[in-house]
Formats: C-alpha cells, structure tokens, sequence
C-alpha cells in the first residue's frame, strides 16, 4: 500500500498549508531535541511542534539552523505559556528569541488557564498549600484578543488553541473576531473526541493530535486490535496509530528523538473505511483513557477530564 495515497497536507482556515505530521518536542531533553530535530528536516519533516514551557525552544532553534532548511519552508508552532496570558507579546518575544526566527507559522494558547506567578517558580507557580496558582476568573476572550493583535502584526502567521473543549470554544466565540485557526489536544484510539472533532470541523477549526501514540498508562502500541490492523496493512502499531489521524483530516504531532522511529513516524498509509471504524470504536468498548489531566482546578469543560463517562 502506498504511503503517497494518505494526504501529506492540510488546509488552514487562513489558506495556508499545514504539513500533516510535525515532529513534537515535548519530553524531548535538550541535548537530544537539537540532533532531532536537525535530523527530522534533513529527512523530510517540514512541521515542527514546540512550546515555551517544553523548556527546550533554543535546542529546537538550533537544531532548525543546523538541517540547513531555509526557514520559510518549515512550519513552525509554538504556544503561549499560561503565566504570559496578560501579555502575550512578551511570551511570543521569548520564544522568538529563543528559536532565533522573526516570525512563527502558528501560535497556540498553550492552556485556558491563567496562572499567576508569585515567585515561587517562573512557569509552574504554586500557591502555600502546594496548588496551582490558577486564576479561575482570568477572562481567555482577553487572551485570544492579544493574540488577534499578534496575528495582525504579522508576526504569527495563524493563531489557533490547545486543550480547548466544546464550552470553551462556544465561549470564545461570542467575542473572537478571528476564528482558531487550530485546536491541537490529545487524541487517539482511546481518546477519540468525535464530538470535539465534529464541533471544530463546522466551525472551520483543524484538530492536531498530541500524545497520538499514547504512554505507558494508555497501552495503544500493545492492544490487540490496534495489533492485528497493522498486522493486516504489513506496517507497525505507531504507523497504524498515526495513519489514523491523517486519514481523519487530523494532524498528528508524534514526538521522538530516536532516528528510526523519527524516519517510521514520517509515513502515513491510506487506511480502509473497516480498519478506521474499528479504531474509531475502542474507546466506546470499555478502553477509554485520557494521558494528559495537569491539576489545574478545573475540568476545563472535558466531562471526561476526571475518567471515562458512559454515554447513555
């Protein structure tokens, strides 16, 4: 099966082009993160993840710099940091500085959340008892507002969120006066969100899959279905598990800093209508698992943020 029939690129609402699969950073230390990277755009990759708080945007710049790919043909995200929300220029400054380019292809609200610094640590401030320093009644309409000052400006090319559900979206949509043009949050076989994904679709919203390979509290590489379809297509678990994605419309972010698995990652294959419905159906079969919950206070509107829900 040829890996040329899976699409290699996606529509934003903008008009531009978006690579199907980036290569993620999160997790990826630095020291290792550079090599990656570097060795990802020598091979191909044009779609690069990144974010503040991954704490490794100068690896990640200088591992752009050293593949010799001229920047305007990498697609570049990044996110804004939840303690810069009241002033999202400043946090768009430092991971500029930091990737060492004048502009990002797309940049992503990290969180709906505010957290406040209060000198207890620069990103990550906790209150006395040892809980987030969330603002709950931090207003994200305020938020997206800098950021549509920031896409005017020119220097984010898209504005898009992550880890944004259906009431958060509906609430920002009264205010936003730029639509997302994404909403990158974890999804996989275990994780579906069909109706998060039916939701952005109508609204001209492209998703983005983190954690697309799951962890080792969501065993997706092991599970037997998910084993016997790539048995079936003659490829492995991890291409089964990212094909998923691009046949669905969806970019799939899958982060490594092995070079093997960076080269695997790369390929797509077209899936068939049956392998997609039963990779679309293991949640609802009792296999339901959510990876990624930060103690944030809050649900953030996920009903499931706290474990799976029956539906009735």
């Amino acid at each position: 099966m040829s890996s040329a029939a899976a699409p290699t690129h996606f529509n934003l609402n903008t008009g531009a082009k978006i690579p199907a699969v980036g290569l993620g950073t999160w997790k990826s230390e630095p020291g290792e993160v550079r090599s990656a990277v570097a060795f990802a755009l020598k091979n191909g990759y044009r779609h690069i993840d990144a974010a503040l708080i991954y704490g490794n945007e100068s690896e990640v710049g200088q591992g752009i710099q050293d593949s010799g790919v001229p920047r305007e043909e990498i697609f570049i995200t990044s996110k804004l940091w939840n303690t810069h929300q009241p002033n999202a220029a400043e946090g768009l400054k430092k991971t500029l500085d930091a990737l060492g380019t004048d502009y990002l292809d797309l940049y992503l609200i990290h969180w709906p959340v505010r957290l406040v610094p209060n000198g207890s640590s620069e990103l990550l401030p906790v209150n006395p008892d040892g809980s987030r320093s969330v603002d709950l009644s931090w207003d994200q309409s305020e938020t997206w507002r800098q950021m549509e000052e920031l896409y005017k400006s020119g220097k984010v090319k898209a504005i898009g969120v992550a880890n944004w559900s259906i009431p958060y979206l509906e609430k920002l949509k009264k205010t936003c006066t730029v639509v997302p043009a994404v909403n990158q949050v974890e999804l996989h076989p275990f994780l579906p969100q069909h109706e998060l994904k039916k939701y952005c679709e109508d609204l001209g919203i492209l998703l983005e899959a983190y954690s697309p390979l799951g962890s080792t509290g969501a065993p997706l590489m092991t599970d037997p279905e998910i084993q016997a379809i790539a048995s079936k297509n003659g490829v492995s678990a991890a291409t089964i598990l990212i094909s998923y994605h691009v046949n669905k419309g969806v970019v799939v972010l899958p982060k490594s800093v092995s070079e093997k698995r960076i080269l695997s990652n790369k390929e797509a294959i077209k899936l068939s209508p049956e392998d997609i419905e039963v990779l679309d159906s293991l949640a609802a079969k009792g296999k339901a698992k959510r990876i990624n919950t930060p103690l944030w206070g809050s649900d953030l509107g996920f009903e499931d943020w706290y474990g799976p829900v029956e539906k009735k």
